[in-house]
């Protein structure tokens, strides 16, 4: 079953739950992810990633603006989001793929940090965030 699939059968349970705020979130989620399959991307993984990271972004700006009430719901969609990603690596498996990313390079200094970024990434299958994993990557090359 796909993760379109999984998320319409959600909906479908929230309505017949009577819970509003869940089923329009996940509708959300549905059209986002409809979207995408039209325009024959079809990487849902990547779409659910860029979708909780406006979300986290998005609470971040309203509670830095004082709008908790929004905030609120963004945390909440993101959350939800959350649950359709594919379990994120701890660091310790993090550290393990950038080691061997590292030495499948060749890597020695700060400025190749972009070739091993490329042979990473691919690896990952969304489970780290781009973030996460620069991170990790500059500390190894100490930059």
């Amino acid at each position: 079953m796909s993760v379109l699939e999984q998320v319409q059968d959600d909906v479908r349970t929230a309505m017949k739950a009577r819970d509003r705020e869940r089923a329009g979130a996940l509708r959300m989620v549905v059209d986002v992810l409809q979207k995408d399959a039209k325009l024959g991307r079809g990487d849902e993984v990547a779409v659910l990633q860029k979708e909780h990271k406006k979300r986290v972004e998005a609470a971040e700006a309203y509670e830095g603006a004082g709008r908790a009430e929004q905030a609120a719901a963004e945390r909440f969609e993101a959350e939800l989001i959350e649950g359709y990603l594919p379990q994120q690596l701890s660091e310790a498996e993090l550290a393990e793929l950038v080691d061997a990313a590292v030495a499948e390079t060749g890597a020695s200094e700060p400025r190749q940090m972009g070739e091993v970024m490329s042979a990473l990434m691919p690896k990952l299958g969304g489970r780290a965030d781009g973030k996460r994993v620069s991170t990790a990557v500059r500390e190894k090359l100490g930059a």
